[in-house]
């Protein structure tokens, strides 16, 4: 986390002209450099591929190892749930292995395991094996909302009394689908993203691995922990990769959230907008801001920095935001120069020192699923309602 804090403190531009595998288009791209690199544990070394080696990558981080573990040992291995969100998986083996099959009868090599690779739920059995963990566990694949939408389930099931804790996140990692796939719907940017700018054409792809552990809240919290307050989610099914123009979803998503955690829109101090810089999808998105936020609410998109990691991003914006109540700043918007004046949002360029109480992560997806989060500070959490 302290390299993804101190790239947002100093604004630090990673996005760069696409030179992924043998892809030829004029875009941008957030690529994790070394993952080819990145050797699989033994007995995890079915699972490789691009997607679950950035998994185990992430996994490795901040002692994230040492706290699940902690975490078992204190619950037990069948009390840790496993909800993690992807969008393509591992597709990038899969695309490989159609590259080496067999000239004369198509036959897909042998050591292509389409179950622990490109299967969506790779990514969780990858990472419940990883921790021998035996609780439930499942992949929210829901595009761009995917691994927002996991502290949604991971929150109910602790609520019912099924697990004790939980470990959240989201890994998307590059492929030849999903870049072509973007560039044939008119979306891909030819520049480093712009989200809100007055000059936004489009999305620049990224891919990211981020976890967070979910538990319920103890005596014992140190001020500084953060908080799962409230979550939203709506299906406005609008159109298949079209918000629905007025914000329909993400109005009702935001309600939602704010219903949830008992507060009201002048009790959040910032807002992480969905922000992926396609034309209609930030003027959806803002209308909707305004629409619940009657007085200007401080909001950026962290997407100029990383690029749109697609399954990733809802876990991903999570932890930036988690970092901005902790270290009490405003992201700036990367990229952006020149806000969309038309839209009408307190959009900051720049960083800004400041205590932060609450804040909300917008998280919307293909075909209107839509999820907002808000997270707040153990040490403020009756401040409001």
């Amino acid at each position: 986390m302290q390299q993804t804090l101190d790239a947002l403190l100093q604004a630090r531009q990673a996005l760069k002209p696409c030179d992924f595998e043998t892809v030829d288009l004029p875009t941008f791209i957030g690529e994790v450099e070394g993952l080819n690199d990145v050797n699989m544990r033994d007995d995890m070394a079915d699972y490789d591929c691009r997607n679950n080696r950035l998994a185990q990558l992430g996994l490795e981080q901040d002692g994230f190892n040492d706290a699940v573990n902690a975490a078992a040992a204190k619950y037990g291995q069948d009390r840790i749930g496993v909800f993690l969100g992807t969008s393509t998986a591992g597709i990038l083996e899969t695309e490989l292995a159609f590259r080496n099959r067999d000239k004369l009868t198509g036959t897909l090599p042998e050591d292509f395991i389409y179950s622990k690779t490109q299967n969506t739920y790779s990514v969780a059995d990858f990472t419940r094996h990883y921790f021998k963990l035996a609780g439930p566990a499942a992949v929210v694949s829901s595009a761009c909302s995917s691994s927002a939408k996991v502290f949604s389930v991971a929150r109910r099931m602790i609520e019912a009394g099924l697990i004790d804790a939980a470990v959240v996140g989201g890994v998307d990692t590059l492929c030849l689908t999903t870049l072509y796939g973007f560039n044939s719907l008119g979306l891909l940017s030819t520049q480093a993203c712009r989200p809100y700018d007055i000059a936004r054409d489009g999305i620049s792809i990224g891919e990211a691995a981020a976890f967070a552990l979910l538990e319920r809240p103890s005596h014992a919290m140190d001020d500084s922990a953060v908080l799962l307050l409230g979550i939203g989610e709506s299906s406005d099914a609008y159109h298949m990769s079209s918000p629905h123009p007025d914000g329909l979803g993400a109005k009702m998503a935001m309600q939602q959230a704010l219903q949830s955690a008992s507060m009201t829109p002048t009790d959040i101090d910032y807002i992480n907008l969905h922000g992926t810089a396609t034309p209609s999808n930030d003027a959806a998105e803002a209308k909707a801001v305004t629409a619940v936020f009657t007085q200007a609410v401080p909001c950026s998109s962290s997407k100029g920095a990383t690029g749109h990691t697609l399954g990733a991003a809802g876990a991903v914006e999570a932890v930036i935001c988690a970092l901005a109540l902790q270290h009490g700043f405003i992201p700036s918007g990367l990229n952006t120069t020149e806000v969309d004046a038309e839209l009408k949002l307190d959009y900051r360029l720049e960083n800004q020192l400041q205590p932060l109480k609450r804040v909300m992560s917008n998280s919307f997806g293909f075909g209107g699923t839509n999820c907002s989060l808000i997270f707040g500070l153990a040490g403020t959490k009756g401040d409001a309602g």
